[in-house]
């Protein structure tokens, strides 16, 4: 075990394939496709590969709440990319995003079809095809645009900081628990301030934004995310608590939250998805 306290960064850095704790074999530093696969192609208009991380979930709600209006465009073919087994390197992922991270996004109804990468575009993309959860009126759309991109720019805290270093690091480590944690909480404050007087994170009307922080902050809040409900208190943001627990009870949402799951009480998991029947 590293002795924290008494490391000194090399003049040059050097990748160390050995450390990074649970996901070391999936983190690298550099780009590209690691091996030749091609990936399958249904029959729907969207094709997404993906995992149901928050990320992935936020495309997969967005997705059932469309087709729970009524928009059967917006039909979809849900492919799981095992992250834990590199998948998201193979050749055909790596054409769709570069960034080889989930979720991405095929669109089929295009010609030529559209890739999509990045939750955010994703939501954005899908709403804006489908005039869909996303505001028209000027100053509502730049607040749910900023909500969506603050959610976008915060979210690397909570997960790549925060959850890192509480739960999956090689050993705990004070100094970037307690930073992180204390960011964490701050942004937790964000929410619990701004829904002390709104129904959703814009207003009265639900939308992307409050898909896309649901998937993180509603998480975090309602169902333990990285075991950390007691040690971030996130009982003690009772805005947040309503406004999560409100999206949460949403049949979409439910829906969605199982597509690319492989995680949890088995007779919860969809694997893949291809037809509303998949999800009993």
């Amino acid at each position: 075990m590293a002795d924290a306290s008494s490391y000194t960064p090399p003049k040059v850095w050097q990748w160390d394939k050995e450390n990074g704790g649970k996901w070391a074999s999936t983190n690298r530093p550099i780009a590209g496709a690691t091996h030749e696969q091609e990936l399958p192609v249904g029959k729907h208009p969207h094709q997404l590969y993906s995992l149901a991380t928050p990320n992935g979930v936020k495309v997969t709600v967005l997705l059932e709440e469309l087709l729970a209006l009524g928009k059967t465009d917006a039909e979809y073919d849900a492919w799981l990319i095992r992250i834990g087994k590199g998948e998201q390197f193979g050749s055909g992922f790596v054409a769709i995003n570069p960034n080889s991270k989930i979720p991405a996004m095929l669109d089929q109804s295009t010609s030529p079809p559209t890739r999509v990468f990045e939750s955010g575009a994703i939501l954005l993309y899908l709403a804006e095809k489908f005039d869909a959860f996303v505001p028209k009126e000027p100053s509502a759309r730049a607040e749910c645009m900023s909500w969506l991109f603050w959610q976008m720019g915060s979210a690397p805290y909570l997960g790549g900081g925060f959850g890192h270093f509480y739960h999956y690091a090689p050993y705990p480590m004070e100094y970037p628990i307690d930073r992180f944690a204390m960011e964490v909480k701050r942004q937790l404050d964000v929410l619990d301030r701004n829904l002390s007087d709104r129904h959703y994170l814009c207003g009265d009307e639900y939308n992307i934004a409050d898909i896309a922080t649901y998937a993180w902050y509603g998480n975090l809040v309602l169902n333990n995310q990285y075991e950390a409900a007691e040690f971030l208190d996130v009982a003690s943001y009772t805005n947040v608590v309503r406004w999560a627990t409100e999206i949460q009870e949403r049949p979409a949402v439910q829906r969605g939250r199982r597509v690319n799951k492989t995680s949890g009480p088995e007779e919860l998991q969809v694997h893949e998805r291809h037809d509303a029947s998949d999800i009993s």
